[in-house]
């Protein structure tokens, strides 16, 4: 049996244009939006490694901007941006499907590229953004092998003025995510990317940031580049073990780890942010993110022993000695004049060190002298009188000896009570 249905009284046509054209107008009112200039670490990293022509991996998880900023450095750099969703592709849609032609036997049997990489080669310029990595199964991981590399999509090569950018959510928190392949991790400069509360509500309310981007210097390009290759050779001159050093577990291999291509671009990126006159925060976000935590960690290290004074300058002219402000880099270059007084003991060098120690203690804290001030008293030959400088760091060993064996005492009576 069949139920009647009653009749509905349908507004005529036309009758919702108005309330569209109302609600277009809202639209439009939550997209007019200021912006304010504001530093952007993560942005300023990004520019640099784009520049660098070096392949980068944003990683971070969904939602937190990571399509925002690379629509920001688009526009910045004037480059047309490009998306693709790596995880919906066949790995044919990289490597190039084959096109049989008149004969195969003599022509071949050419890939024809997708047409995204027609259009960029047309334009002969563009960033290449390749989202969602870390979902494209491993075939897909495999084809886009050759395209990270050698910038090769099927039978074309995408021209010098492509950039690629690439972002990826990690594993817990990605749909039917995948790790990367080691091969494919070693081609990327891997950077973390979060979001700022502070941004975010600000943007929210209607002003989003503009970050200034960072802008090479022509004249510090033969420093930068000298800097950067005595930086990186030096380092691995003295630790050959950090060449090439696989991670044994899965995780690792799909994110940042050490080998010869990946401290090569370790090496670019060190002479673009010196050509730049980054920040050490940003110069650790790209090595650490191009050869590992540990091995990116060293190098910073290098590079802040490359800066200190050279102890024969200092010994020179030990009163107008500009000391390192932070207190590990004052302890090496104390350390490394007393190591020099060592090597080469004359009174006159003697001297000159208990005067830059005393400079030491006037400019910075106490206990950085008490190690360097007793080496350099055992240094002390018959003949040589004790400089009156050293009442003035009488105390300060004095004290430090004290507290020394008052810690002693504490640690040893801990031990018996137990």
């Amino acid at each position: 049996m069949l139920v009647p249905v009653p009749s509905v009284d349908l507004p005529p046509a036309g009758a919702y244009a108005p309330q569209l054209r109302v609600a277009a107008d809202l639209l439009a009112l939550l997209r007019d939006t200021a912006t304010e200039p504001r530093t952007d670490t993560q942005l300023e990293a990004l520019t640099l490694a784009v520049a660098a022509d070096l392949p980068v991996l944003l990683w971070g998880e969904p939602g937190i901007g990571k399509t925002a900023a690379l629509n920001q450095l688009a526009t910045a750099l004037d480059l047309p941006l490009t998306t693709v969703i790596a995880s919906v592709h066949e790995p044919s849609d990289f490597a190039g499907l084959p096109v049989v032609g008149d004969d195969p036997a003599v022509q071949g049997v050419p890939m024809a590229p997708p047409d995204w990489a027609v259009r960029l080669v047309r334009a002969g310029r563009g960033l290449l953004f390749l989202d969602e990595l870390s979902t494209a199964p491993p075939a897909v991981q495999a084809a886009l092998l050759r395209l990270v590399l050698e910038r090769r999509v099927g039978a074309l090569r995408l021209p010098d003025g492509v950039r690629i950018v690439a972002a990826a959510n990690p594993r817990s928190s990605a749909a039917d995510g995948w790790e990367l392949s080691p091969p494919l991790a070693n081609r990327f400069v891997h950077l973390q990317w979060c979001h700022d509360h502070e941004v975010v509500v600000r943007g929210l309310g209607g002003t989003w940031p503009v970050a200034p981007l960072p802008r090479l210097d022509p004249e510090r390009l033969p420093e930068a580049v000298a800097f950067a290759r005595r930086a990186v050779c030096g380092l691995l001159a003295a630790r050959p073990t950090l060449v090439h050093r696989l991670p044994g577990n899965e995780a690792g291999r799909g994110g940042a780890w050490p080998s010869p291509r990946s401290w090569e671009m370790a090496l670019r990126l060190v002479a673009f942010a010196t050509a730049a006159g980054t920040s050490r925060e940003v110069l650790s976000m790209l090595v650490r993110g191009t050869v590992g935590d540990g091995p990116g960690l060293e190098l910073l290290a290098s590079l802040d022993r490359m800066d200190l004074p050279d102890p024969e300058t200092l010994l020179a002219d030990p009163a107008a000695a500009e000391l390192p402000e932070r207190g590990d880099l004052r302890q090496a270059v104390l350390d490394g004049v007393v190591a020099a007084v060592r090597t080469r003991p004359e009174r006159s060098r003697w001297d000159a060190a208990w005067t830059l120690l005393v400079r030491a203690l006037e400019t910075g804290a106490p206990d950085l002298v008490v190690v360097p001030a007793t080496t350099l008293a055992a240094l002390r030959q018959e003949e040589w009188e004790v400089p009156a400088v050293i009442e003035r760091l009488a105390g300060t060993v004095t004290l430090s000896r004290r507290a020394d064996r008052a810690a002693a005492r504490v640690a040893a009576g801990a031990g018996t009570a137990r």
